[in-house]
Formats: C-alpha cells, sequence, structure tokens
C-alpha cells in the first residue's frame, strides 16, 4: 500500500483524508502501521501478535511519517505505538488514527479491516436535502442511557440492539432526525463523550464499527435521519492518546494560557496545519464512511474567541480553520447538515464563507432557551413586566438559521428538568409545560428535544441511569406523552411552522386584546396560515380579541389544554379587502390554541377597457331606440282602433 499522501495539503491544514494513509491497514501480507510523529526519537509496534515485544517502525517520505508492516499483525488484535518523545520519555500510545480501542480503562487500540459493512441506503442518500424549507424536529439522545439491559451501570445494548427499538419510537413520536451524543472513543462516562482520546475509533461501550453503520443504515432506511456530536475544540489529557505525542506538544499549544482549556482538557493548536488536517479528515470520516447525515460541532464560542473569552479577542487561526473545515466538507457533502453549538453573538456563523460567514447551516439559539425557560420559571406576577425574554427573539433571529434547543446540558447538573423548571406546584407545572411546547413548535426555527422531556421525566439526567420509562404508567406522564407525540406530528404536517422559518414573510405579531401574559402570531407557507395564540397567565380569560385579516373561517387544530371545553372562536368581518376581522376566543390558564385560517376571498373591481366603453356606451343607446320602437307600434294600434 504506497504511502501518496499530498504532503502540502496535508502541512497546510487542507487534507481531508489523512485517515487512508495514517493508521493500521489489514494487507495481504499482515497489517501496516503507519503515524504521524516528527519529533520522536524512536516508535515500536507492540501488540498481542508480537506478545508485546517491540517491533521497530522507520522513518519514512519526509522523515516526519513512521512506517512498518508486520505479517503476524491481524484484524481483531490488540496494539499500541511506544513512542521515545523528544522530552526522553517512553509512552505507550493508542493509535490517534485507530478505528477501534478497548472499553476504557484500557486503551489499546485495536487491528480493523475497513469496508465490511456495506450500505443500502442509496434512496435516503441520494434524496437527503438540508432542510432549510422543510421540518426538522430532533431528538437528542445518549446511546448508553436511553435504555439499559439492567440497572447494572455497564449493561448497555449495542448499535445493532438498539435499532429495533428506537426507530419505531421515532416514528410513533413524530421525530424525524435523532442527535447522538459523541461516539469516538473517551476514558470517561461522566465527560459524555466530549473529552476524546480515539477520534476515529467508535466506542466499545455501544459495539463495533460494523454495528454503528448497521444502526445507520437501518434509520435511513426508516426515513430518520442521524447527526453526531462532533469535538474540535480540545482533547483528553491522559498521555497516553495525543498529549505530548512525540514528546512535544504536537496537537496541542505550547502555552498553557491557551492551551489548557476551562475545562481542564488541552484545546487544539489550530494554527498547525497537520492539526487542521487531523480534524477535517476526521469529520469526514464520519460523514464518508460512516453516512452520518451531518456533525453538530460543540463549543464553537471555543473556536471563534481565545478560550470562549470576547475580551481576550478573536482566534483567527481557528477561524480560518473552522470555515476551511466547513467549505471543504461542503463541497464533499453538501446535503450534510453543519451545526454550530455557539453561545456567542459572533455574527455570520450560518452565513456561507464566501460571503464572509463561518460556513455552517444552523446555530443553536441558547439566547431563545435560556430567555424561554427564565420566563416559565418566573410567578405569573413577575411575568407581567417581562414580555421582553419572550419577544426579544424575533428582533434578532433572522440574523442566523436558528435551531430551538431544549438540550441534555439544560436538564443537568443541578439545573432541574423542563418540567421542574415551570413555575408554581406540581399540578400547575403540567398545563405550563404544554403551553411552552406549542409555543416553541410555534416559533420560527427548526427544534431539538432531549429524551426524557417529552414524557415529563421529574429526575435530571444520568448517563450511568435509563430513561424513567414508568413513569408512563402514571396518567400526567402518558397524558404529557401522547400530547407531545401529537405536537410533534403537527409540526411534521404544518408547512406554514416550517417553510419560512428564515424568512420575514412567514411570521408576523398580531394585535390583540392588551392582557398580561398573552401573545399572538400567525405563521405562513406559499399554501397556509395559521394563528397561534397565547395565554400565560394563571387566570383564564374569557374574552380574547386577535385582528386579522381575510378570514373566512378558523379552525382548531392544537389546544394545549387537552382537556377541551374551549368554545369556537367568532369572527367580526370587515366589509371590504384591507378592514381588520377581529377574532374573539377565550384563553385558558396557561394555554395555548393554533388554529389554521382559511382565508376569505374578496371580489376585484373589474378594470374597464376601450371595449367595455364601447360596449358600455351601445348598451345605453339601444334601450331608447327601442323604446322609440314601442311607441310608433302604439300609435299605430290607436289609429286602427
Amino acid at each position: 500500500m504506497s504511502f501518496n499522501i499530498n504532503s502540502e495539503q496535508f502541512y497546510h491544514g487542507d487534507c481531508f483524508d489523512a485517515y487512508r494513509y495514517l493508521g493500521a491497514f489489514v494487507t495481504e501480507n499482515g497489517t501496516l502501521f503507519r503515524t504521524y510523529a516528527p519529533k520522536a526519537k524512536s516508535i515500536a509496534v507492540i501488540g498481542e501478535f508480537s506478545k508485546w515485544e517491540e517491533v521497530p517502525m522507520k522513518r519514512m517520505k519526509d522523515w516526519n511519517f513512521w512506517e512498518v508492516e508486520i505479517e503476524d499483525a491481524k484484524p481483531g488484535q490488540m496494539y499500541k505505538l511506544r513512542i521515545e518523545g523528544a522530552d526522553g520519555r517512553k509512552i505507550d500510545h493508542c493509535d490517534p488514527y485507530g478505528r477501534r480501542m478497548e472499553l476504557r480503562p484500557a486503551h489499546a487500540s485495536i487491528i480493523c479491516r475497513d469496508n465490511t459493512f456495506t450500505f443500502t441506503d442509496e434512496e435516503w442518500m441520494n434524496n437527503r436535502k438540508v432542510r432549510m424549507r422543510s421540518a426538522l424536529n430532533i431528538y437528542e439522545m445518549h446511546m448508553g442511557s436511553w435504555k439499559k439491559k439492567s440497572d447494572v451501570k455497564e449493561d448497555w445494548y449495542n448499535y445493532e440492539e438498539l435499532a429495533p427499538m428506537i426507530i419505531p419510537y421515532l416514528k410513533e413520536n413524530g421525530y424525524n432526525y435523532i442527535e447522538v451524543m459523541p461516539l469516538s472513543e473517551h476514558p470517561s462516562d461522566e465527560s459524555w463523550g466530549y473529552l476524546n482520546t480515539g477520534f476515529y475509533a467508535v466506542t466499545a461501550r455501544y459495539g463495533t464499527p460494523e454495528q454503528l453503520k448497521y444502526f445507520i443504515n437501518e434509520c435511513h432506511k426508516n426515513g430518520i435521519g442521524i447527526i453526531m456530536d462532533f469535538v474540535p475544540v480540545h482533547f483528553a489529557v491522559d498521555d497516553y492518546a495525543l498529549w505530548h505525542f512525540d514528546g512535544t506538544p504536537l496537537y496541542e499549544y505550547e502555552d498553557p494560557s491557551a492551551g489548557i482549556s476551562q475545562w481542564g482538557s488541552n484545546n487544539f493548536n489550530l494554527g498547525k496545519g497537520e492539526v487542521r488536517s487531523f480534524l477535517n479528515s476526521n469529520a469526514n470520516y464520519w460523514l464518508n464512511e460512516f453516512h452520518f447525515d451531518g456533525l453538530r460541532m460543540d463549543a464553537i464560542s471555543n473556536l471563534i474567541y481565545w478560550q470562549g473569552n470576547k475580551d481576550r479577542g478573536e482566534n483567527q487561526g481557528a477561524l480560518e480553520f473552522i470555515r476551511n473545515l466547513n467549505s471543504g466538507l461542503k463541497a464533499r457533502h453538501p446535503s450534510a447538515l453543519l451545526i454550530a453549538e455557539d453561545s456567542s453573538d459572533y455574527q455570520g456563523v450560518t452565513k456561507p464563507v464566501f460571503s464572509g460567514g463561518l460556513g455552517f447551516d444552523y446555530k443553536w439559539d441558547l439566547g431563545w432557551m435560556n430567555d424561554t425557560l427564565k420566563y416559565f420559571s418566573l410567578p405569573g406576577f413577575y411575568r407581567n413586566g417581562a414580555p421582553g425574554l419572550l419577544d426579544f427573539s424575533m428582533l434578532y433571529f433572522y440574523s442566523e438559521n436558528f435551531i430551538l434547543p431544549f438540550s441534555h446540558d439544560e436538564v443537568v447538573h443541578g439545573k432541574a428538568t423542563i418540567l421542574q423548571k415551570m413555575d408554581g406546584d406540581y399540578e400547575s407545572k403540567w398545563p405550563q409545560a404544554r403551553a411552552l411546547y406549542l409555543y416553541m413548535y410555534c416559533h420560527p426555527g427548526k427544534k431539538l428535544n432531549f429524551m426524557g422531556n417529552e414524557i415529563g421525566q421529574l429526575r435530571e439526567w444520568d448517563e450511568s441511569r435509563e430513561q424513567d420509562w414508568d413513569m408512563l404508567t402514571y396518567p400526567k406522564h402518558d397524558e404529557f406523552h401522547r400530547y407531545m407525540m401529537s405536537l410533534n406530528k403537527l409540526y411534521l404536517n404544518t408547512p406554514a411552522l416550517f417553510y419560512y422559518d428564515y424568512d420575514p414573510q412567514g411570521f408576523e405579531w398580531k394585535a390583540t386584546s392588551s392582557q398580561p401574559c398573552t401573545f399572538a402570531f400567525e405563521r405562513r407557507s406559499d399554501k397556509q396560515r395559521v394563528l397561534a395564540v397565547f395565554n400565560f397567565s394563571g387566570q383564564d380569560i374569557p374574552e380574547f380579541t386577535v385582528d386579522e385579516y381575510a378570514v373566512s373561517k378558523i379552525t382548531e387544530i392544537m389546544n394545549s389544554n387537552v382537556f377541551g371545553g374551549d368554545p369556537e372562536p367568532t369572527i367580526k368581518k370587515g366589509k371590504k379587502k384591507g378592514d381588520k376581522d377581529v377574532i374573539k376566543m377565550s384563553l385558558k390558564a396557561y394555554s395555548g390554541r393554533l388554529f389554521e385560517i382559511t382565508e376569505r376571498k374578496f371580489r376585484e373591481p373589474k378594470k374597464e377597457t376601450a371595449e367595455t366603453k364601447t360596449k358600455a356606451t351601445a348598451s345605453k343607446k339601444a334601450p331608447a331606440k327601442k323604446t322609440t320602437a314601442k311607441k310608433t307600434a302604439a300609435k299605430k294600434a290607436s289609429t286602427k282602433e
């Protein structure tokens, strides 16, 4: 297997296929091992095939790369790279480009064959799209804690076993995409995969690369897209991984003030071309080899600004990296979704790179999430003076392509679950949560909801335990779950709620009767109009009015008050086109109602043309002639008599 990597691309950070040349490759004669370690004094491969004795590697190409082919090395066997670094230390490392690893705390890489799984998802891949004008309803999940085989911490289902359980659940519940938290290898369960050691290795917790490919293939065959969280910002500090890989800070910064993140991890030195090529190739690897439908990139604000701190200024090397990464991925995978988790107010995150942006398709709207949850945590009295927490989002919304997220970050570490965040006692939390979600699904932007939120979870998420599915035996949880299922399916089948998400013509605030904690707005597509009305106060409103235009009929299609009993609205219609129609309705406390509007057609006055003027003149003269003829006939009759 010849080593024909493009060195110029690799060193300039433009390489997207380094994984095809670096790592372990099964050959006709055994296994070929290659790695990049320019400052290492010596490197040997150790493994099961050599009874863990050293097999020296030799420098090659420009002397920055190392290689050896070992005849006895077979697929499934474990290996490590024993590196004598420039600092004189000798450390056993996992392979940075290795495709498989042992389950933690062990960390050997594992030889595996490529292309052992055949995808059958051509129809999905050929018709996949970015979904700007389509519904995008994402179910965020952690593979190890959605469901477990038992209460034992490590008794996980593998990817193949999960497929027949999660796919029917997603379809029944009305989600068309899932987003999985990182599946690259990581040493600590508590990091949830955001601190990696094996960037190319599918985590052994849930099975093999082939089993993950099977899972993705089955999702696609059932019309479900799958996005994976990708971490291009930092890596774990374990010395067997990337840290001081060749005895120098090869992947990280030399200066700790830039190199150590707020999480205690190592920041990637994105000013280096070989580091960029490592990450470019890693992102392309997941999209190309596993058919993931997109990447949600974590902590992008830490790429934009040094240490994520705006006061420290922009990190120009990292900005150049992310623009180049997104451009390269889009050139190779135009229909893949590139999503930024960015807490900053940096402008142009979702603008194309050629327009000066960062090139993402979507960005999480963390401002909307924070403001909305803060509003619903307020007692009713304080909500009266805080309408800006809800209506502020539309002042900036069209600056980016936003996704509205209620993610895992909002239901951990003492933050309480979504249901618990609602103000008031246990009974009043349920109607508020239903109204909250109706508001979310009517608001412009694609949707993301973390597992457990849909059943009204009352316990914060814990990666070591499965979701509290037994809660569904309780009427209130079952009722809430059924409500969420109905809302999800309504969203998927209501074009007005997604077609013009990122176009101002798809949204309009409506004038209403001035009552506190009430909101009304219209959503539109080319062929549909819907009116969303909300009462977030704790008091019933017997008569609430909304001004609309051209309403022939108004039909309720969703009501967060699942107990019903709300009378149909009445319409006082304007007399002519342009006049306001006044819609009157009642609103229960903590409720929302969604209506589809049948538009009233107005008769347009006919335009007068030269031809119509001639006909009109002729028609006026004709009756006069007819009258004269009648008079003449009458005179003759009189004479005869």
